[in-house]
């Protein structure tokens, strides 16, 4: 069983940045997917984008070149780093994870273990 506990959600200025992170518990941090997703009020939740347990990543559209995820083995904990955020940003933010290769990364339905989710606020 891995738990995931996340946090640095919070109020920020549209063009502003914010970094969440994602902790597990276990042993076994170095052998997981990670994935995050969103959902904003009245939306499917959908993915940000993933690092593989290799540390290869991919992201949705509207994350490329914006967020940056990484993880850092040693804390069993990775990050979610969002740069020029706007309003449409604004969402709950959920940290995921599962073990092995997830060809199909951006299937919430492959993750087995989620964080609780964090508010992110961006005003204009």
């Amino acid at each position: 069983q891995v738990q995931r506990v996340q946090s640095g959600g919070g109020w920020v200025q549209a063009g502003g940045a914010r970094r969440l992170s994602c902790a597990a518990s276990g042993r076994t941090f170095r052998s997981l997917a990670m994935g995050w997703f969103r959902q904003a009020p009245g939306k499917e939740r959908e993915f940000v984008g993933g690092i593989r347990s290799g540390g290869g990543t991919n992201y949705a559209d509207f994350a490329k070149g914006r967020f940056t995820i990484s993880r850092e083995n040693a804390k069993n904990t990775d990050y979610l780093q969002m740069n020029s955020l706007n309003p449409e940003d604004t969402a709950v933010y959920f940290c995921a994870a599962a073990f092995g290769y997830l060809s199909s990364n951006y299937d919430p339905a492959l993750y087995n273990y989620w964080g609780q989710g964090t508010q992110v606020t961006v005003s204009s």
